[in-house]
């Protein structure tokens, strides 16, 4: 027997549709990439994503079609989504961090047929033209006084949609219909693509909106620091429509002062980013003598947190600091770390021990631990395995096939962590299953060194990474970025691990570089580091 109701696909359209309906006055501020601050409502990006989607039909882009973007957070960027998805096409966020040629082959893969870019791509975009099979049309992020010179033959933003129609058919499509595609980083192999559905994409709105998830409503304001093009910008260009939320997109100024300046001025309540940006943030208040008044919640993901960040935002700034786990193929939240009601009246060190982990999924997301031979293990807090997922908005394979099938006999997974659960059900990271460091046979966590590591006041950065051992198999190399102008030693640095990890844990060497490379979306690039450090040999072999 079925139910009576009514059959309401869930598309994404549908979100701008209430905002323009029930909150059409609420503001999207974007700080543009020549710098001026621009205000757009909820009914004006309505519009003009409705006439992003008629600029999109004239230039021959239907169901199932590919429009790229490469552009930074901005409310012309939003349009370019609501524009692309209300008419059943696949809108493909590209990374711009990425290597040119990967670019290239990320956007011949997903055979994109739109370009759509800020400025500051045009580099890029002209680079790699030539290697461009199927894009036809290049728009550029501009109006008619910003428009540069290029050779692509590109239109400006403003003049492609201006004059076009409001009125667009948006939905009329099954909710299963793809709207996003995402790309991994492809640190091994070529990327492959996630392909996102309405329905995931409108599930994983809802379950972004909890209280114990990111929890935004009318009354705040939301600065996504987390770029739009990376893993799916954590919902929150969905999520904060859907609630009617203020939002603040910084464009391409991640510097701390340019982040502070509109933390305060736009008095920011719920901000996201990945840990690099929130220590640049944290710097520029320390050295400057500056507070937070009006920001009550910081969720950060992408990778482990410092504790020494942790600490100063909660308890300097008085920040509910959210720890957040997730992945492309997760649309991307897995896990938040808000605390659960046992703990939220504990003391200090056991409420920042708890906050360290990733934290504990939301409805609609299940999590499992399997050693080796797949039997599962216990939610025991100690046992460490390798982390499954499955629910409602996680990937059940990829783009065209790629990488085959994905799923294990139950549906779940394979995250490619290693980690463990507590009976409570938090998980924590203990490491990538690539990264993890093998000595004797047993497992040594990279991420717990690195984190006791940058805790040091002069470390800026730290990296972790096994090499070979002829007795062991692998020992952990320490590798340190100083903080500028600072020297430490090699003994200061073993010295603050002393007592904080098990003794065999402890690095047979520190080596100091002048940067530790990161990857496109932000995190330590360990295929780099093992490259760099490939011929190095330990002091104990």
């Amino acid at each position: 027997m079925l139910g009576i109701m009514q059959d309401w696909q869930l598309t994404t359209d549908k979100i701008l549709d209430h905002a323009n309906r029930i909150h059409p006055d609420r503001q999207i501020t974007t700080r543009r990439v020549g710098g001026e601050i621009v205000r757009t409502s909820y009914s004006e990006l309505y519009n003009i994503s409705k006439q992003v989607s008629n600029a999109l039909i004239d230039e021959g882009v239907g169901l199932g079609d590919r429009v790229a973007t490469l552009g930074w957070n901005s409310a012309r960027h939003m349009s370019s989504w609501y524009g692309t998805m209300g008419i059943g096409a696949v809108l493909h966020t590209i990374n711009p961090r990425l290597h040119p040629d990967q670019i290239a082959w990320i956007a011949n893969h997903a055979e994109d047929k739109v370009m759509i870019f800020d400025t500051s791509f045009l580099p890029i975009v002209e680079q790699i033209k030539d290697q461009l099979k199927t894009v036809k049309t290049f728009v550029i992020y501009a109006d008619a006084a910003t428009m540069p010179a290029n050779n692509l033959g590109a239109v400006a933003f403003d003049l492609w949609i201006d004059g076009r129609s409001t009125v667009s058919k948006w939905g009329d499509f099954p909710e299963n219909t793809a709207c996003g595609l995402c790309y991994t980083s492809g640190t091994t192999g070529n990327p492959k693509g996630v392909l996102y559905s309405h329905r995931s994409n409108v599930l994983h709105t809802f379950l972004t909106m909890g209280k114990d998830a990111m929890g935004m409503g009318a009354e705040d304001v939301v600065m996504p620091v987390v770029p739009m093009f990376h893993a799916n910008a954590w919902g929150l260009a969905l999520s904060c429509p859907a609630t009617g939320a203020n939002m603040v997109m910084p464009g391409a100024q991640m510097d701390g002062a340019s982040i502070y300046e509109l933390l305060d001025g736009e008095k920011v309540t719920i901000t996201a980013a990945v840990p690099t940006v929130w220590l640049m943030l944290l710097t520029y208040l320390q050295e400057n003598n500056l507070k937070l008044p009006h920001l009550r919640k910081v969720i950060i993901g992408g990778s482990a947190i410092p504790e020494r960040i942790l600490r100063a935002f909660e308890q300097d700034y008085e920040v509910d600091v959210i720890h957040a786990w997730g992945m492309t193929e997760t649309s991307p939240l897995g896990t938040l770390g808000s605390l659960p009601p046992h703990m939220l009246n504990a003391d200090i060190d056991t409420r920042m021990t708890q906050k360290l982990k990733q934290g504990r999924p939301p409805f609609g997301v299940e999590l499992k631990i399997v050693d080796d031979e797949n039997n599962e293990l216990p939610n025991d807090g100690k046992a460490a395995g390798k982390l499954l997922v499955r629910g409602a908005a996680i990937a059940a394979g990829y783009f065209k096939g790629d990488g085959g099938n994905v799923l294990d006999d139950n549906g779940f997974f394979d995250t490619g962590d290693v980690a463990n659960i507590d009976e409570f059900g938090t998980m924590q990271i203990t490491d990538r299953a690539k990264d993890v460091i093998k000595s004797g046979g047993e497992w040594i966590s990279s991420i717990d060194i690195e984190n006791i590591a940058v805790g040091h006041p002069k470390v800026a950065n730290a990296a972790a990474i096994g090499i070979y051992h002829p007795k062991w198999d692998e020992r952990p190399l320490l590798i340190i970025q100083a903080v500028e102008g600072e020297s430490p030693s090699r003994e200061e640095i073993l010295a603050s691990l002393d007592g904080k990890i098990a003794k065999w844990w402890t690095p047979d060497d520190v080596q100091f570089i002048d940067e530790i490379p990161l990857g496109a979306t932000g995190k330590i690039n360990k295929l780099a580091l093992r490259e760099h450090f490939k011929d190095y040999k330990l002091p104990t072999a």
